[in-house]
């Protein structure tokens, strides 16, 4: 398998792993408080990812890789997990996973101004239909419902394409897997001390689906989602592999409607075949 075909693999199985994120999420704030869950993830794979650069004997980064690596850390470790978990409160994970659709064209974006990459301009025409299609669906399900929950998901939206793209070009350096763990190991000492403050009185109230939440969030969406997905934008392309992104919100719905018995209205399905069809032209056109 050549090294744009891994690629391709490899961020596939990224975004099949980021699919249950939201869901598992929604189930999570559910009993947890957000900024509990966002630091309380943060620290168990941080504490995993440090005893994995440990036990494989790596070495640290150099001083110019530092300011990238914060980057990604407020990105992806921080950013978006807390603006996640805080707009989960007010909308659905299946309105939610919509947004999510726009990680392509955010990722794109930075990955041209953060990864030096030039799409030719047909790759930005299926990236903007795309994005397009899901920000039309949040106009005509009607922001005014959750102003808060939408405005919280296009924040989330922005820092996580920045700490995707600066994680990916840092990757082609690093490696895939070492740059989320540094970047965890970085963030970890801020992310034990709030766990500690924000743990709540007492867990006597919190249930089996929110501490499988809290597992899941923490080990694949914080930690092995990131290995595959590093990895992937750094062998495949940084705007190429992106839009596999497209593809998480048909794999999010699903879950939604499977697992959370959350509804899914025919619109959303619509919605999501179209941009799931915008992945194949970007692809072609994103070299």
């Amino acid at each position: 398998m050549d090294k744009t075909a891994s690629g391709w693999v490899n961020g596939f199985v990224g975004v099949l792993i980021f699919s249950g994120s939201l869901p598992a999420t929604r189930v999570a704030v559910a009993d947890f408080d957000p900024t509990f869950l966002t630091s309380a993830r943060a620290a168990i794979a941080g504490l995993l990812g440090l005893a994995m650069l440990v036990l494989f004997r790596q070495k640290r980064p150099e001083r110019s890789d530092f300011l990238s690596l914060v980057i990604v850390a407020l990105g992806v470790v921080v950013g978006f997990p807390l603006l996640t978990a805080l707009a989960l409160k007010h909308v659905t994970s299946a309105h939610s996973i919509i947004f999510v659709g726009l990680l392509p064209l955010a990722t794109a974006i930075f990955g041209v101004l953060r990864g030096g990459e030039r799409p030719r301009p047909a790759f930005w025409l299926f990236s903007c239909i795309g994005s397009a299609l899901v920000a039309g669906f949040a106009l005509m399900q009607g922001v005014t419902a959750s102003p808060v929950g939408d405005g919280l998901m296009l924040a989330a939206i922005i820092v996580c394409g920045l700490g995707y793209a600066e994680g990916a070009a840092l990757s082609r350096r690093l490696g895939g897997w070492q740059v989320i763990c540094w970047a965890l190991a970085i963030s970890l000492p801020i992310m034990l001390v709030l766990t500690f403050a924000t743990l709540p009185p007492s867990f006597a109230a919190v249930g089996p689906g929110a501490w499988a939440g809290l597992a899941y969030v923490s080990l694949f969406s914080m930690l092995i989602g990131f290995v595959f997905w590093y990895r992937g934008l750094a062998q495949g392309g940084i705007a190429a592999v992106g839009q596999l992104q497209l593809l998480q919100p048909f794999f999010g719905l699903a879950l939604a409607a499977t697992l959370l018995h959350e509804q899914v209205s025919p619109l959303m399905v619509v919605v999501t075949l179209g941009v799931v069809a915008c992945v194949f032209g970007a692809k072609k056109f994103a070299r």
